[in-house]
Order: C-alpha cells, then sequence, then structure tokens
C-alpha cells in the first residue's frame, strides 16, 4: 500500500512506503500514551533529586547506623524495665522470707569484692587475644538470651513468691479460687504486645474471654474497697482482703456491690462486659500484694 501526497508548490507526489506508514501509526499511539504516563505518575522534584545527591554517603550510612541503634536502645530499655521489676520482687521475697538482713549483707559483699582495690589482689592474666567485634546477629543472639534467662528468672521469682505466701500467716487471706467459671488465657500475663499501640507492656492480671453477662465471683472474702468507672479498667471492683492482698475485677457490665460492703469468697460481685480500655468482653482479673501484681495463674494452681 501507498500513500501519494501531493504538494501545491512542489507540484510533485511523494510515496510512503508501508514500513514508514507503521511507524508513523505507532508513534501516534505512543505519543499519547506517553504523555499520560507522565501526568498521571508523581515525579520527583528537581529540589528533591538535588537533595538526595548533597548527601553524602558517610550521612547515608550513619542513618542507617541510627536506626540499628535506636532498636537496640528500645531492646535494652525494656531489659531495664524487666530487671527493675526483678529487683522489686526480689526485696519482696526478701521480705516475706524474713531474711532482708543477710540478703542485704551479701550485695555490700559482692559490692565490697567487686571494687578495684579488691580486683587488684585476685592473681589475674594470660595473653592477649584479640577478637573480632560482635557482629549485628552475635549482638542480637545476645540480647535474646539474656531476655530469655530474666523471663527464666522471672517465672522462678512468681513461684518461690506464691510459695512464701501459701505458707505465711495470709495462707488463709489468698484469694485462691477461680473468679469465673471459664478457662483463663494462659499467655495473658506478662510481657506481651500491647493490642493497641502495637508496643511491649507488661500485663499485670489475667483475661478470662467469656460473653457478656457471664457471673464474676469474688476469688476471696474481704471488704470491697472501690466499685465504678475507671478509665483503663472500665467498670471494676477492686476488694481488700487484708494484710496489703487486694483483687481487681475489670471490663465489667454490671456490678451488684458497694464500697464498704463485705462479700464472701464465691459471692456474684458482677458480670462480665467490654467496658474501658477492652477489645472484646472478657474478665480482667488482678491480684496485688501491697500494690504490687501477682501471677494469678499461682494462686489457680493452689486451688482448694
Amino acid at each position: 500500500m501507498n500513500i501519494i501526497f501531493v504538494s501545491n508548490s512542489m507540484a510533485k507526489a511523494k510515496t510512503l512506503s508501508v514500513l514508514q506508514v507503521s511507524m508513523i501509526a505507532l508513534a501516534l499511539v505512543l505519543i499519547p500514551t506517553f504523555i499520560t504516563i507522565m501526568l498521571i505518575v508523581p515525579q520527583e522534584s528537581a529540589l528533591q533529586k538535588g537533595v538526595k545527591y548533597l548527601i553524602p554517603p558517610q550521612l547515608k550510612f550513619f542513618n542507617n547506623q541510627q536506626k540499628h541503634l535506636d532498636v537496640y536502645a528500645v531492646q535494652l530499655g525494656e531489659m531495664q524495665a524487666r530487671i527493675m521489676r526483678l529487683d522489686a520482687q526480689s526485696d519482696r521475697l526478701s521480705k516475706l522470707a524474713g531474711d532482708k538482713a543477710s540478703v542485704t549483707a551479701d550485695r555490700t559483699k559482692v559490692k565490697k569484692d567487686s571494687s578495684p582495690s579488691n580486683a587488684s589482689k585476685d592473681g589475674k592474666g594470660g595473653p592477649l587475644v584479640r577478637n573480632s567485634p560482635l557482629s549485628e546477629a552475635e549482638l542480637q543472639q545476645y540480647i535474646a538470651d539474656l531476655m530469655a534467662k530474666i523471663d527464666l528468672e522471672t517465672d522462678q521469682f512468681s513461684g518461690l513468691e506464691a510459695k512464701l505466701l501459701q505458707q505465711s500467716v495470709l495462707k488463709d487471706m489468698l484469694p485462691n479460687s477461680s473468679p469465673v467459671s471459664v478457662a483463663f488465657n494462659s499467655s495473658s500475663y506478662g510481657w506481651r504486645i500491647d493490642p493497641f499501640n502495637g508496643e511491649k507492656a507488661f500485663h499485670e492480671g489475667l483475661d478470662f474471654p467469656a460473653a457478656v453477662g457471664t457471673r464474676i465471683n469474688a476469688a476471696a472474702g474481704g471488704i470491697v474497697s472501690f466499685a465504678g468507672p475507671s478509665a483503663d479498667y472500665g467498670k471494676l471492683i477492686k476488694i481488700d482482703h487484708g494484710s496489703g492482698l487486694e483483687t481487681r475485677y475489670a471490663h465489667s457490665s454490671k456490678l451488684f456491690v458497694t464500697v464498704g460492703q463485705r462479700v464472701e469468697k464465691g459471692q456474684e460481685i458482677a458480670e462480665i462486659g467490654n467496658t474501658g480500655r477492652s477489645t472484646g468482653p472478657h474478665l480482667h482479673y488482678e491480684i496485688r500484694f501491697n500494690g504490687n501484681a501477682l501471677d494469678p495463674r499461682r494462686y489457680l494452681k493452689a486451688s482448694i
């Protein structure tokens, strides 16, 4: 197929081949498509490109390194928080065991023995073998191992604390019966990912998922010290069992007791709800001793 063009000025005919016609047609299709893409897809401004080119490679490396440091800082902060909880729990155990003086003496002895003046008396030496610095993977593994060790010690301390309380003069006051007739979430007490902000946080109670209206019973006899709304707990009941022992029942839909009322073990005090800082109907149940949260699982196992 040939297309013939006739020019008035030249009065000569020009013939286009099939290949040339095809190329013209293809160009007519591609040019509008390219223009459309340029208009739709956002392009990086010249200023942004210029800023990127101006950033030296050393600074780019520093920014990447800073991200890693931020991650480690968060992990170290979490470890510090866990160690602080362990220290507080250790002090409580010392008081329960009645061995505070000896523990304090042991700590003083360790501190004294580890002082520079004493360390210089010990014979130490050997050839210096230079080792390569820790890799990022090795550092991560070290942090993970340390976290696991802290978790293990926390679990052991909680068990020892429960045993001491069960053998103390407070054994008859302990809340050792289940507050509801449903199973609890076994992993709800302790460190977890907060369902609202996605960060690690310590959950100081035990969660019992159940339908709204499920009966909640007092885990032990005592006096109601609080019954009403709370920002995080929703509708909350606190029962004072004496000698610093307290239980809390949160997120209820209905409350059946009032402040100052005496309740007996097993008495119905509320119904499960979804009030306060809650993602669904459940009972958030806490046991506290002198304001410190205890692991409720340790006391449910000792139920009589």
